[in-house]
């Protein structure tokens, strides 16, 4: 199942049942042709990292924020490299954003670190090819727990203009779905827990794309 979440909403708009012989990469577009996204931001996680998916929210008159991963090759190397320059340049050179955030609660403190390059997809390989391609984030998320500290560094595509505190909003809010959906489907009522069970290998081969929408 792919579900579309409402943000501000707190509303799951569609869902959609992933065929047995396909996957979520051709599900997503599908679910988003149902909705009326114009005038959102639709934020996915690396699985929808796709151009078909990119060009489908553009054609609903959407944005995308849309995360990704090593898995997509030069793309993911390009962003990770121009993001690299940058900081050791100080953004000098770059039409730059950043924003910051700095929370306290269950036991931790995390700071977030958010930065946004705008007209750089002339050094990026086939960039012309995603439509409406505008801008790359990058999000350090610095965590300390018990005096350990991590740090994550992920990297998006976007086609938002150059407001890393819009963008930090978007990448934060994406979250709320395992709050607000998965949560209650989990521990309210005990989907996990559920104990019937047919085709069992195809039902482990599945997984959520997530999906979501913000005003």
């Amino acid at each position: 199942m792919i579900s579309a979440w409402a943000v501000s909403n707190r509303l799951v708009m569609g869902q959609l049942k992933v065929n047995d012989k396909s996957n979520e990469i051709t599900a997503i577009p599908e679910l988003i042709n149902l909705l009326d996204i114009s005038g959102c931001i639709v934020t996915i996680d690396a699985i929808g990292c796709q151009r078909e998916i990119v060009k489908t929210i553009v054609q609903k008159e959407g944005d995308y924020v849309i995360a990704l991963k090593s898995n997509q090759g030069n793309l993911h190397q390009n962003v990770e490299n121009l993001f690299k320059e940058a900081i050791s340049k100080r953004c000098k050179g770059f039409k730059a954003s950043n924003y910051s955030t700095h929370e306290f609660g269950h036991g931790r403190e995390e700071i977030r670190n958010y930065l946004m390059l705008t007209d750089v997809c002339k050094h990026i390989e086939e960039s012309e090819k995603w439509e409406n391609f505008q801008s790359i984030g990058m999000v350090e998320s610095v965590r300390i727990v018990n005096g350990e500290t991590t740090v994550e560094t992920r990297y998006y595509i976007t086609s938002l203009g150059l407001d890393a505190k819009k963008f930090g909003n978007s990448v934060r809010s994406h979250w709320r779905i395992e709050n607000s959906l998965h949560w209650v489907l989990d521990v309210g009522f005990h989907e996990d827990d559920c104990r019937i069970r047919k085709d069992m290998r195809r039902k482990i081969l599945q997984f959520f794309a997530i999906l979501q929408l913000t005003f």
